[in-house]
């Protein structure tokens, strides 16, 4: 498996751009997964279902399962969040993965970024942003390569030629 990494501030355009960016990988053959970084509490399960209700009672892990889809929740009851290494690690054999978020974590990364947002770039600040997608044409980023939003199939193609070998996972906590 091979992984980069998309970043930027909450609204820059992250989750839009990778949406967009799956299906032009998915044509070159590719089979992607991702990994999303929240940064709060959130719930795949239902109040009052079933799986939630196992969860509720204690369940460290509850494995939900159909002929569509599975889904596995861990309740981390105080535990530390895992890396991103060893959530990678959890995931299934692939050609590519996407992670958004983890602003810190040292892959390549493109960084997502509009002006209109009203946020500093994380670029120079983080050395792993190897690339800056943007919609103000008149951005410059000395150092890094180039994209207009909008321009999927250049950005599909730096994001295989750039990702790095998923590494072993190695334990620890997230890093974000």
């Amino acid at each position: 498996m091979r992984v980069f990494g998309f970043a930027g501030w909450s609204g820059s355009g992250k989750t839009t751009l990778i949406e967009a960016l799956v299906p032009v990988l998915l044509g070159r053959g590719l089979s992607v997964s991702l990994v999303k970084h929240a940064h709060h509490a959130f719930d795949i399960d239902h109040p009052g279902k079933d799986s939630w209700r196992h969860r509720q009672a204690g369940c460290t892990e509850v494995l939900v399962s159909s002929a569509v889809r599975w889904a596995l929740m861990h309740e981390l009851r105080g535990a530390a969040e895992p890396s991103l290494d060893a959530t990678i690690a959890r995931l299934s054999p692939c050609d590519l993965v996407l992670v958004e978020g983890y602003k810190t974590a040292p892959i390549p990364k493109l960084e997502v970024w509009r002006p209109a947002v009203g946020k500093p770039r994380l670029h120079p600040i983080d050395p792993n942003i190897v690339a800056l997608a943007t919609d103000d044409p008149a951005v410059r980023a000395p150092g890094l390569t180039m994209f207009g939003l909008g321009d999927l199939g250049a950005i599909a193609a730096f994001v295989v030629e750039r990702a790095q070998p998923a590494p072993p996972a190695a334990g620890g906590t997230a890093n974000d």
